[in-house]
This record gives C-alpha cells, structure tokens and sequence, in this order.
C-alpha cells in the first residue's frame, strides 16, 4: 500500500509517496505550471535533479506525476495508491479534521474559496482531477485550519458585531497548521520534553507565528485569511482597515485586492521582488534594508505578543519553512530586536542553520527545524 500526498498551488503541485510504515519513496515538484519555465524537480538523498517540461494545468500535472512513478519503477501499478491526502488551506469552522471528499464536501469547499483565493482553487482542482485518476483510491483533505481549531474565544473573536461571527463565520482561522504541528511535535521530540511552551515561526512565502503549549495551538498570527500578520513574499499583512476605505476612493475593490496580495509586502517595499534572496543579493539597496528592517521588527514584536497566551516565555523560538529554515541574516536580526528575552545567538550556529543556534546561556532557546508538511498530512490520515 503506498500514500500519496498533494500539495498544490495556484501554479505547481508538491508531492510525496510514502509507503505504509511512512517511509518516503519518492519526492518531487512541478513548478511554474503553465508557463514558459515549467519544470519538474525531483528530490534525492544527493541533491536535486531539475527537468524542463511541458504541463498545461493542474490536471496534465497529475497525469505526468502519476505516470513519472511508473516510469521511475516506484509503483508497477496505479492501484497500490490506497490513499491520497490533499492539503487544503482553509476549511473553515465546519472542517476542522481531515474530511474524505465526496461531491458534498467539495461542494462545500468551493464556497470556502473566496478566503483563500490564492491556495483553495488550485488545492480542489486538483483533488477533483486525481479523483478521476485514482477513483480506487480514497481521498482526504487535510486543513492548514485544522491545528488552530483549538484557539480559544478571545483569541479567534474580532471586534465586529458579534452577529457577524454568528451568521458568516468571520474569526480568526490560522494556517500553516500542518508546518505548525510538525515542527513543534519535532521540537518537543528534540527537547525531549512533552510539557513544553513553543513559539512557531513558519517564514516562507507566506508567513505565520503560533504560540503552542503542550502541543495545543493557542493563538496565531493569520486570521480570516492567509493575508493578515506580518509581511510577506507579495502580501501586506496586517494593514490598518482606514487605509482600505481610503484607496477605495481611487480604485475598485479588484485592484486593491490584487495589490494586496499580488504587489505588496517584500515586493513592494523593496521594489526588487517577493523572493528574500534576490533582496539578500543586494544587502546595501535601501529597498533590501527597508524590507528587512521592517520584517524583523514585525516578527519581534509579534513573538513577543504571543509569550501572552503562552502565560510567560516559551522554552524555545522555532524557525522554519524556506526562509525561516535558511535567511541566517533575517534570524539574527531579529533576534537583536528581542533585547528582553535576553537570546543569546551563537553566530556560528546560525550561519551553519545548526538545529540550535543559541548558546547555552541564552534566556530562551532557538531552533531551526525543517518543517514536513507533507509528513504531517500522512500522519494525520485516518
């Protein structure tokens, strides 16, 4: 029995076979779908492979991931696939377990996809396409909402009419949950430690914070949509509502929705472009220092809202996802803004990406661990 898990965006598709024991078979990644540059990434314990190829959509892409484990002589046949999870960002209140799919659930789902407009489209586009390739198999969603279902009233309620939460559901959901839970259950597993107070930081593209204790996710930084917390790769974060009404006056809703998401954050600070290292590659640009001035200190002081609901210091700050995983630069910065815990940074350890990059005397731990959601997700299958 083999188990597939599908991570798709809005213009690639991430994916892992694991066999029973969860062991990983095979890892791959078509990139760029639909585009000139599209290419297929194939993982291995020595490193990378990247093949330039031809995938129109989402469904041509699981046409050619499916006939790639054939080719490659990971699976003779597409009948030992018995399972298939499906990362879906947002799941609302209703779905807050991994869900096996049917035409009610997806139905269901497509009306969530106006809170997720960037992820949710593509994540049931292709459900719906491996559905048809794999009709053996039984399909799950697993939701990014899922792990922050726990947060308590306070933290998920804004202050809207109360009506609002009543009617249309709008509070706090987080995301990231997948990346949230595992790196924390790592970090418990590393500390060796079960009672333990964590602060997540999931830096990628998208960003998001979670404080954690003893593995219950009590607040975190995304709300009602992937958008709010600090800045990210092309979204705002977290923006004063005024400023809306305002550029209300001067465009429509479309267009600054699609700046907020589209043209923002490190793309539009800096005015070099969403992806962190091609800021890095010019240190001394006022657009890179400005960007990371601001990133920074938004991360700071975010960590150190969350030691509230953790009711004190967490026993370690974890860092994670491609940035948190691998900016040493950003990481160090940050942590100079957190003069109160008194973090002591081992420089050395944090240019290597060591697990631990604080020295021994630090006031709190800090942790690089490398997230798996797609471990995560097949974990959590029924």
């Amino acid at each position: 029995m083999s188990i597939l898990v599908l991570n798709a965006g809005s213009s690639s598709l991430r994916f892992t076979l694991f066999d029973k024991q969860l062991k990983e078979l095979y890892k791959g990644h078509v990139d760029a779908i639909g585009q000139k540059h599209c290419s297929f990434r194939h993982y291995l314990k020595k490193g990378e492979i990247d093949t330039t190829i031809k995938i129109k959509n989402h469904d041509e892409a699981i046409r050619f991931v499916l006939k790639k484990l054939r080719e490659d002589k990971i699976i003779t046949d597409l009948n030992e696939i018995k399972k298939v999870a499906h990362r879906v960002v947002h799941g609302g209140e209703k779905y807050v377990k991994p869900t096996r799919l049917n035409a009610k659930v997806l139905k269901d789902l497509d009306k969530l996809s106006a809170l997720a407009p960037l992820h949710n489209p593509a994540n049931l586009l292709t459900a719906r396409a491996c559905q048809k390739m794999l009709p053996h198999a039984a399909h799950y969603a697993i939701f990014d909402t899922a792990f922050h279902a726990a947060l308590p009233e306070k933290a998920f309620l804004y202050g809207l009419p109360y009506a609002l939460y009543q009617k249309e559901h709008i509070r706090r959901y987080g995301f990231h949950g997948s990346s949230h839970k595992y790196v924390s259950t790592e970090a418990a597993r590393f500390l060796k430690k079960k009672n333990l107070r964590l602060i997540t930081c999931h830096m990628g593209n998208g960003i998001s914070l979670a404080a954690i204790k003893n593995g219950v996710c009590l607040d975190t930084t995304m709300g009602f949509t992937p958008l709010e917390g600090p800045i990210m790769g092309t979204r705002s974060g977290t923006v004063d509502p005024g400023i809306l009404f305002h550029l209300l006056k001067k465009q429509s809703p479309e267009k600054l929705h699609a700046m907020l998401q589209h043209e923002s954050g490190f793309k539009g600070l800096s005015g070099i472009g969403s992806d962190i290292r091609d800021l890095w590659a010019k240190p001394n640009s006022p657009g890179s220092k400005r960007t990371f001035g601001v990133l920074c200190y938004q991360m700071a002081k975010l960590i150190m809202s969350l030691t509230v609901p953790l009711g004190g210091l967490p026993d370690a700050i974890v860092f994670t996802a491609g940035i948190g995983e691998n900016a040493h630069y950003l990481r160090a910065q940050i942590t100079q803004e957190l003069a109160p815990l008194k973090i002591q940074l081992d420089p050395t350890a944090n240019r290597k990406n060591a697990t631990v990059i604080s020295k021994p005397k630090s006031g709190v731990k800090l942790l690089v661990i490398h997230t798996n959601e797609e471990l995560q997700m097949a974990r959590d299958l029924p």
